[in-house]
Parts: C-alpha cells; structure tokens; sequence
C-alpha cells in the first residue's frame, strides 16, 4: 500500500511529466500535401468560404507552368497571376502553443491569407521566409491558406516600386508559383526561433565547431540558439545539448548554467564541450551529425531542436584552400541554381537532388558554383548529404548596384547565411556573379561576420581581385594566381554539345561546329559534338592543372566549368536551351563527363590510375578517325583486336591521339602506363550487335518510391543487343504506355517542343530517360516500351502510401536519405608533389616606366608593367633575393589570349630561352637549363603580333578580358608584364 504523501507526489510528478511532454511536443509537419491550384486571377479566392472544388489537386513542391520546363525558351516561359489553397487542421492537443509555416522559397512574389485575413507579402523570388500563425489558426478546426503569386518578369517590390535584378531571363528560369518546400512548426511559448530572417526576424540556432586537431579527431562543437520567452511568467532555463553520431547512437550531452528568461524576453543560450573521436565532412564524405538543442525547465524539457550537421575545418591562405587541414584544388561545375528538370524544372523530390548533386561527386567534382541566387535548402541539404562544397550565392545579375538594388541584395544575403549557415558544404558566400565595389565588400562582409564569425566560409565574388576584404576572387574564363588569397576560375569552359551528336562519323551525322550564326556571329564553339566538346574541357583545365598548389608561391586554386548539366537557360546553340553540361537534361553523361572523371581524381595531383576511351565502336567499315584517349598516365597504348596500333601523341597534359584508325569491328582497347613502362589503367570499347530488343531500368528513390504526389521514378530506356548490351548509335523512336496510379512526366529528345510530356520519344545514342510522378493513391504501376522492329520491354513499380492527416504529414520528403560516404575521410598525406619553388624577387629595373616596374610582381593580378612602346625599352631585370639555379620563368603577359611576344630571357646576362610566348587563358610558362644566377632579365625580341584576335570577343561582340587595356601594347615595340614568376628546382 502506498502511503498518501507518497503517492500524492508521485501523482504531481506524473502531471509535471505529463505537461512536459505535451509542451515539449514541437513537431514539424510536412505541409506539401493537399494544394489546390487555379492558374490565372479571381476574386474572392481568400476567403473562408469560396469553393475551391474544382481547382486542381496537387502536392507542392509545384510550379504551376512546369509543362514548360525545356519545351520553351527560358524568355517564353509564361508569367502571370495564380492562386493556392490549402484546407488543414492542427491537432487539438497542440493548444496553447505557437505555430509558424515555413517556406523555402517561391516564384516571384505571393500574398499569404489565413482564414481570410492578410498575414503577409513576400518578394524577393529566392529565400525562404515564414509566418507567426499562432493568434489566427484554429486548433482542431479546419483553417484555409490562400496565395495570390505573380511571377511577372518585370514585377517590382510594392514598397519601393523597384525590380529585382536577378529576375532575369537570361540565367534565373521562371518556374513560377509554389516551386519550393513547405514545412508548418508547433512549438511550445518557450522555445527556439526558426532561421528565418524575413518577416520573422528570426536568427535561430547556429552550430560550429572550433579547437581542431584533426590528427586526434577532436574539436570543440558550439550550439547556440536564440531563444524567446513568450509565456506569462519569467522562467529559469537551461540549454542543453546531445551529439549523435551517423549511426543515431549518442556521443556526447553538455549544457549550459540556468539562464532566467522574463516574459516576453529573447536572448541567445549556447553551450560548448569538446568531443572526440569525429569523423570530418569531407569531399564525397558526407558525414552527419544530429545536434539537438534542449530547453529545459526543472530539469524537464520544453522545447527539443535537431539539426542535421557535420564539422570540418576549412582554411583560406597561401593561394589555397584547405579543407581539414589539407590542400584542395577547386574542381567542379558553375551550376543553374534551378538545377532543373525537363516538365518538372526545379521541383523534384529531394532524393533526385542526390542523384543529380551525387553525379557531380562521381565525376569527381568537389564544388558546384550555384549561380546567381541561392539554391533551395533542399538542394544546399543534399550536397551536404553527398559530399560536395558549396559556393552559395545570394541574389545578383552581372553588374554591382547602388540604391534599392544594393539593399536586396544585402537583404537576401543576410537571410540566406542565417538560414544556411549550420550546412557544412558551404564553403564560399559569393556576393555577386561580378565585381562590386570595395565598400559593398566591406558591407558584404560585415554581414558575414555577425551571422556567421565562425563558420570557416570565405566571402567573396567573381574578380576581387584587388579587393583585401574579399577573402577569394577569380575571373570568368581566365586563369588567376595568388600567393594569398584563394582564386578560382568562375566559370571556365562553357561550349555547348548536344548528346546526341558523337562526332562526324556517327548517326546523324553532324559536323563539329555546324548551327545557326548566334545573333549574326560564328557560333560553331556552342554546337559541337561530343568528341570536341570532350577535347576542349581537357585543354581549358590543363591550363589550370599546369598552374596547381605545388608550382610555385603564386598558384591557381582551381576553376569550375559551366554547366553541369543541361540547363533551360540562355542558350546559344542550335536548341532552345544550355547543352553546356557534361550531362544532359536527364543526367545521362556525355563523354565530358568522363573526361572530368579522370583529370579531377586527386585533391590535387591526378591520380596515375584514370583512363576513358572517347566515344563509341560502331561504325560503317570504312571509317578511318582519330580516336583520343584521356588519360593520366605517361603513356597510351591503343590496341584493337588484340594488335597493337601503337602509343597516342600526348597534348595538353591529359589527351592521346591516334590519328587516322580504321575501323574494324571487335575490342578496341587503351592501355595506360608510366614513364618507366609499368601498367596503370586498361579500357575497352566493344562493337554492339544488331538492335533486337529493349531494356527498362528503373533509378528510383533509396527509401521507396511514395505516393505523395511529388515523388517520381526515373527510368532508363536503352536500346540493346542479343546480349544485352547498349547501341550507342541507335536513333530508334520509342511508344511508351504507362498503367496503374502514376503522371507521365516524359523525358527530352530533339525534335518537336523537345519531345516534352510526349508519350512517343527517340532514344540517343541508344539511350533515353522519362520521369514517372506518384499521385496521392499507393500501388502498383507498370511501365511498357515498344519500337518498330524490337522486343519491347516491361517495368513494374510499388509506390508506398504515405500518411497525411487533414492536410499535415509527420513524414518529411528527405526521410530515410543517406549520407553519401565513397570517397573516405580526408587522406592523411600528403595530396600533391612540390615540382616548382618560386625564387623570390626583391627589386626590378626596366627599360621606361621604372616606377611600376614592381607592378609585375606584386601578387595583383589587376596591376601591370609596361614600357613606352619603343623595342629598345622593353625589358625588365629582375633582382634575386639570392644566387639561385634558375630553370623556369612563368609570364601573364596583357593580351595574353590573343597577343604573341617574340621573348628572350637571360640569367645574369646569359641568354637561356629565346622564342615566342604563346596564347593562353592566362600564364604563359619556359622551361630551360638550369642555370645559376641572382637576376633574371626579359626583353622584348622583336616585334610582336597579334594572333587569334576574335578568342577575346564574345560572339554577340562584347570584349572579353585580355588583360589590362594598354594603348603601349598596341605597338610591336610594347611589352607589359602583369605578373612574372622565377623557379628554380625545389
């Protein structure tokens, strides 16, 4: 028998638990399901009482014009006025707490009502922003949200009457209305706030690490939260924290000293403890952790946050970057922030994201450059999952600006840090997509220091140069070097290619180069095929390769190439949209894919072991070709039919020609080796056999396909052999029928509106992929292919039911994604080999203009030398910190893409190179006989000449940069030096 005092405490404790938990309770609903839309305007559509019943059903994320999605030009993508609504019901159980709706984003602006009152208005077109519903929503009765969207091209800001300068519609596809995730939040009155700083005015939690010691594993992990009291009485708190690691297991609890909050109170709680034994995010390592913040009152949790995160440690200094403590050369691709879909655009479920940012992994990318605006949190969330650093931009468009502009652009940035910044992938905050002002820098980085002082992100933008407080920098499409700040190319290589055309010898047979003039100028570069769209991605990033960490003090730190895959944006090719990827619109690779594959396999040096053979082994049997191996061996042995046809002539640091093959059917096999003979590598290419038949292949979400409305199945539709192997040269048109509780979202193919949502599509190159979308109804879907000629195919498919409740799901889209884990932790050794020491110059003595002679080699890329014009002056004598074995000279000469110097360079006065500098993307590098000497001279050896004079003009006729504008350097006598480098053997 319990005695009475007794039992009547255990009673109070039961109801103090009992109340705990019930505030505690802070859910987050998925709050995608159950969307009406009406396309076009109408009035009365925010009240309470207007009948929504035949407006169409969906599941956001959707934009409402994504039929659109590659069928039209980016221009054409139509705009105007939509609505949404929705009919929801928060549980009764959640009385007394505060609720909020998050949204990561809409297209351009929306007008939010709630049970027929006007909550809000956003703008911006790009980030997040959310709504405090707690005084408006009623609980366990049914409430109605209603948005008014216009995604006019030229909408302008209700309070200023000022546009936005990233609705553009050369870059930043129109997929209008609801296109992004939304997310509803119950909370307790104490509680932590959401990220969100628009509207809100909210900063939410941020979680860093700091202390490393990456040899033992250990850092100190912070997690601090801004917190608001709005109950009716002070109450004494405690922060507490829980690290658990990938596996869910806990790994280490601290907190901080109680803390009293008065009513109506906000403040920031934190707590710190050192942790051991991590695992670091790295390149393709992406290692998470879930940090949960606790409020806690008399020991019993109120309010309980989890944060998905990792640590790493990320450094900017010497010219490089350094992740985890080792050097990282910059590899990957300047991407569409749209990072969109063909009948889809942006809005596709969260594991596709993977897909698509896991490719860019696979190529061995390390870093997407988002372009212009700030990507949606899904697609920020999955490069985290998948291993791949992020350069996050905020809102831009080509150019700095002053006024209304400038604050938006300073508005966005501060939104998207504060709801970023607890993403480990994000290296690099980028403040516009081309130079801005020092003083905007300044305030840029002002920004950057109160939201995020500890993150380990630089701040920068495209140039910057010569900017000190912009702590990175690079130019477009030219190569830059520095000694201190990190400097990467923007955007390097961005000729277009179509998949489907293999070369010239290949159905349908299309000429490298041929297409339409682009606005009445040459455009061959925009319509290549694959072959020399391959080839020229290997020549652009060698340049860079040439120039890596480990040639010297002032080094490249990398570049990334535009695009990565097929993009509904400003094209300039023969089609509507960018075919500038390495893959196309469904993420089927093109052979640059593989190209990147084998040059970017190494944080810095290439591994030895990368080896792709170019194209395909299908031709008429009188085909002769050249065949190109990209390889990082020594050596390419090209072997067919098991006969040898010999070693490839080596160019451009990777590519192996074997010029004139004639084709034979059978193996055509490459063979890779070392300098000293030894076996590296070894690829074939196999002849296909007669179209018989074909083949379905399902590539699907890893945590089930779900009938939620928004998920989809991508599958493959190959053409194939008796053996089941793929025809890279069949053309043959596919009819596809699709049964059972499923949306034909189709694929592309060139022809007609690009094939969109059409049920009737050419393969290319033997292959095709078409998106299948669930509907809210869970079963089976089968999926059959037929072509004239061929075997057809069959596929079945389950879509999982998925619970949703009076408009609310518990069940998040990115439920049950994991991280992506190939490439390992950060190597522990040493990632490049030191093949160049800078000698360094302490003084220079030139022929006119001695006052900038110290110009050329002041680590300004923006700064130059350059003589009076006359041949007699142009020469520059530089002075040696010591007596040194001087054996190589690195030059960036003004016009050094379009302008050959005859040059002669002399060591103390004896000449060791004469000859012509040659054109470049950036650094022109002589090698010669080591020879001892304490001052190097280069002179002008005769009259220089211009050559290739349309590589530095655009093909609409804007000039592009070559250099610094200098009327000396249009004599033959002019010689300007805009940075010089002296090595000797390290």
């Amino acid at each position: 028998m319990i005695r009475r005092p007794i039992f009547i405490f255990m009673l109070c404790l039961f109801s103090m638990i009992g109340r705990a938990q019930e505030n505690n309770l802070r859910k987050t609903y998925n709050f995608n399901p159950g969307w009406k839309l009406f396309v076009g305007d109408t009035t009365g559509a925010d009240a309470v009482a207007f009948d929504d019943t035949n407006w169409k059903a969906i599941t956001l994320p959707h934009a409402w014009n994504e039929d659109e999605a590659f069928k039209k030009s980016i221009e054409a993508l139509s705009t105007g006025i939509v609505w949404y609504r929705k009919h929801f019901t928060v549980p009764q159980n959640d009385q007394q707490q505060k609720v909020f709706l998050e949204f990561e984003g809409i297209r351009q602006a929306g007008e939010f009502y709630l049970n027929g009152q006007f909550i809000g208005r956003h703008e911006n077109g790009v980030m997040a922003f959310g709504f405090d519903i707690s005084k408006l929503i009623k609980k366990g009765q049914e409430n109605i949200i209603a948005v008014k969207i216009d995604n006019a091209w030229n909408y302008r800001e209700k309070a200023t009457n000022s546009g936005y300068q990233w609705n553009d519609k050369n870059f930043n596809a129109n997929y209008g209305g609801m296109s992004k995730n939304v997310r509803l939040h119950v909370t307790g009155s104490i509680y932590q706030t959401l990220p969100i700083y628009s509207i809100l005015h909210h900063t939410g939690n941020y979680i860093y690490a700091k202390d490393f010691d990456i040899k033992n594993r250990t850092a100190t992990i912070v997690s601090a939260s801004q917190v608001k009291n709005e109950s009716a009485d002070p109450k004494s708190v405690v922060y507490e924290v829980e690290i658990k690691d990938g596996d869910n297991k806990i790994i280490k609890t601290f907190q901080s000293a109680a803390k009293t909050l008065n009513a109506g109170d906000s403040t920031t709680l934190s707590a710190e403890n050192a942790v051991s034994g991590l695992n670091f995010w790295s390149w393709g390592y992406g290692y998470l952790y879930t940090v949960t913040s606790r409020l806690k009152i008399n020991g019993l949790p109120v309010d309980e946050l989890s944060t998905k995160t990792g640590f790493r440690k990320a450094e900017f200094k010497n010219g490089m970057v350094y992740l985890n403590d080792r050097v990282l050369m910059m590899k990957g691709y300047a991407q569409r922030s749209s990072n969109e879909w063909p009948a889809i655009g942006l809005s596709v479920p969260p594991w596709l994201s993977d897909y698509s940012n896991g490719l860019m992994v696979e190529s061995n990318a390390n870093l997407v450059r988002w372009m212009h605006i700030t990507p949606w949190k899904q697609d920020i969330e999955s490069c985290d999952r998948v291993g791949l650093i992020q350069a996050m931009p905020a809102g831009d468009s080509e150019k700095d600006v002053t006024g209304t502009r400038w604050d938006q652009r300073k508005a966005v940035m501060t939104d998207a840090i504060i709801y970023n910044r607890n993403n480990p992938s994000i290296l690099f905050y980028e403040c516009g997509n081309e130079s801005i002002s020092a003083e905007h820098m300044q305030e840029m980085r002002a920004i950057r220091d109160q939201f995020d002082p500890y993150g380990g992100r630089a701040i920068g933008s495209r140039e910057m140069l010569d900017i000190p407080s912009a702590e990175y920098g690079g130019e477009m499409l030219y190569i830059n070097k520095s000694a201190t700040k990190p400097v990467w190319s923007m955007e390097y290589s961005r000729d277009e290619a179509l998949r489907k055309y293999w070369d010239e010898f290949s159905p349908p047979f299309h000429k490298n180069g041929a297409g339409p003039l682009y606005k009445g100028a040459d455009a061959s570069d925009y319509n290549r095929n694959q072959d020399s769209q391959a080839i020229e991605d290997v020549i652009r990033w060698n340049e860079y390769y040439e120039v890596r960490p480990g040639t010297g003090k002032r080094v490249s730190s990398g570049g990334v190439n535009i695009i990565f895959s097929d993009s509904n944006t400003h094209y300039r090719g023969e089609e509507n949209y960018r075919r500038s990827g390495e893959v196309d619109a469904m993420r089927i690779p093109k052979d640059a894919f593989f190209a990147h594959q084998v040059m970017w396999d190494g944080w810095v040096d290439a591994k030895k072991t990368g080896l792709h053979l170019v194209g395909h082994w299908n031709y008429n049997k009188a085909t002769k070709k050249d065949v190109y191996a990209i390889a990082s061996g020594d050596k390419v042995e090209l072997i067919l039919n098991n006969k040898s046809l010999g070693f490839g002539e080596k160019s451009n640091g990777f590519l192996f020609t074997f010029k004139n093959i004639s084709y034979q059917p059978g193996i055509l096999k490459a063979v890779s080796y070392s300098a000293a003979g030894k076996k590296l590598a070894e690829t074939q290419l196999k002849t296909a056999g007669a179209p018989v038949a074909l083949k379905l292949t399902a590539i699907k979400n890893p945590a089930g396909f779900k009938a939620d409305g928004a998920d989809v199945a991508l599958v493959q539709i190959e053409v194939v052999d008796q053996s089941g192997m793929r025809c890279p040269i069949a053309l043959n048109t596919i009819k596809f029928n699709l049964e059972g509780p499923a949306e034909w979202r189709g694929g592309l193919a060139q022809g007609p509106d690009n094939y969109i949502l059409s049920k009737v599509l050419p393969v290319e190159g033997g292959v095709n992929r078409v998106l299948i979308r669930s509907t809210i109804k869970a079963g089976k879907i089968n999926l059959t292919a037929n072509a004239d000629g061929l075997k057809s195919s069959t596929i079945s498919l389950e879509t999982l039911p998925v619970r949703v409740e009076k408009g609310l799901a518990l069940q998040l889209p990115s439920e049950g994604l994991k991280p992506g884990l190939v490439k390992g932790p950060t190597p522990a050794g040493a990632l490049y080999t030191e093949s160049r020491k800078s000698v360094q110059i302490i003084d220079a003595e030139a022929g006119a203009n001695q006052a900038k002679a110290k110009l050329s080699f002041d680590d300004n890329e923006l700064s130059d030398w350059v003589n009076d014009g006359k041949i007699q002056t142009a020469w520059i004598k530089y002075k040696l910190e010591k007596e040194s074995l001087v054996n190589a000279v690195s030059l960036k000469l003004n016009g050094f893409r379009t302008k050959v110097y005859p040059i002669k360079i002399l060591v103390d006065g004896k000449t060791v190179f004469t000859g012509n500098s040659k054109p470049s993307l950036g650094y022109f590098v002589t090698s010669f006989t080591p020879t001892k000497g304490s001052s190097v001279t280069i002179q002008l050896a005769g009259s220089r000449k211009d050559e290739n004079t349309n590589i530095g003009v655009e093909v609409n006729g804007k000039k592009l940069d070559d250099g610094i504008e200098r009327a000396e350097t249009k004599s033959n006598g002019g010689l300007s030096i805009i940075e010089a480098e002296i090595y000797e053997n390290p």
